[in-house]
């Protein structure tokens, strides 16, 4: 079997069994490693599916111009499409993200627009304004917004929830999943749901971010809200995507947690996974070991790890940095 091109290769991808970090846990727990889509991300899927409902309504159209901001991971999966597809591919970030990020979109030909990241998001400096600005400059260009634009969850429950529940043949029980955009858990969710309503969906968090606080008391507390580490997770502001109607508990973690648990899985599993990830296993974990006795052998919980270790060679596997930061 072959594909026409690399965008053939997105999705299937494998759930493997977590054994040394859940030691002592009576269930089952699964990670659905989504680094070995071909642009080492999940959002590989998104992109796919963004670009042909925007070509599907004549939102973009032959050569021309996709933009979108990212924390580095869409953009990637952006990039893959525009070569496969023919379009011209920019995107903004912000400082925040690894250098391994911006040194992947602009290996894939996307152009690159650093934006400060200590500033809100409604500031015409945030890479949410730019990217608006640039698509709204540029002639034949469309403005992806990963955040608002619903083919974003419409690509999880298409792809990655129904391969889910056909790998675990039907027996999830369990699903834990971290947050930016919403579409990753919301997608999923909504399919596993559809398929039987008692699965229990466990949202995770990094502190700072606003979305743990909003689920359970279902105020936007900016006083929640300082910057964090972790990458491509949590959120300063209420993506469309995210539906917490489909969420039945969220927990959170902190930076240490994250990175240290990546460093774990790495270690302890052998699977180089990224920070969200990381964020992901550990949130999962407390959770799993807050509600132990209420946990049978009957219990399978799949874990989402959105992508790969490569991306934080500079940092989460930098020793150095790790002391700089206080996070050994």
């Amino acid at each position: 079997m072959w594909h026409k091109d690399i965008l053939g290769a997105v999705g299937n991808t494998p759930l493997v069994r977590i054994n040394r970090l859940a030691t002592g846990l009576p269930c089952t727990l699964l990670a659905k490693v989504e680094s070995f889509n071909p642009g080492a991300s999940l959002k590989d899927r998104i992109a796919v599916v963004m670009v042909e409902k925007a070509e599907a309504r004549g939102d973009l159209k032959p050569g021309g111009t996709i933009v979108e901001g990212t924390s580095g991971n869409t953009g990637a999966g952006l990039a893959l499409v525009a070569i496969a597809k023919g379009y011209r591919c920019i995107c903004t970030t912000t400082t925040k993200q690894s250098q391994e990020k911006i040194d992947v979109l602009e290996a894939l030909g996307a152009e690159v627009v650093i934006c400060p990241n200590d500033v809100d998001a409604d500031d015409p400096r945030s890479y949410y304004s730019v990217a608006r600005r640039l698509a709204e400059e540029t002639p034949n260009a469309f403005y992806m917004n990963q955040y608002d634009n619903l083919d974003n969850t419409k690509a999880h429950y298409l792809t990655t929830g129904p391969e889910i529940w056909a790998q675990t043949e039907g027996k999830i029980t369990h699903l834990f999943s971290g947050a930016g955009t919403g579409g990753t858990i919301s997608g999923i969710a909504r399919y596993l749901k559809e398929q039987n309503p008692s699965i229990r969906v466990i949202g995770v968090d990094p502190f700072g971010s606003l979305y743990h606080k909003y689920f359970h008391t279902g105020e936007v507390d900016m006083n929640e809200i300082h910057p964090y580490l972790t990458e491509g997770a949590g959120e300063d502001i209420m993506a469309k995507n995210m539906d917490f109607d489909l969420v039945d508990d969220y927990t959170r973690v902190n930076d240490k947690q994250t990175m240290q648990m990546a460093r774990r899985l790495a270690r302890e599993e052998g699977i180089f996974a990224g920070q969200s990830s990381g964020l992901a296993v550990a949130g999962t974990l407390q959770w799993l070991r807050a509600h132990e006795a209420s946990l049978t052998a009957n219990h399978l919980a799949v874990v989402i790890l959105p992508d790969s270790g490569f991306r934080y060679l500079r940092k989460t596997y930098n020793d150095d940095w790790m002391r700089e930061h206080g996070l050994l």
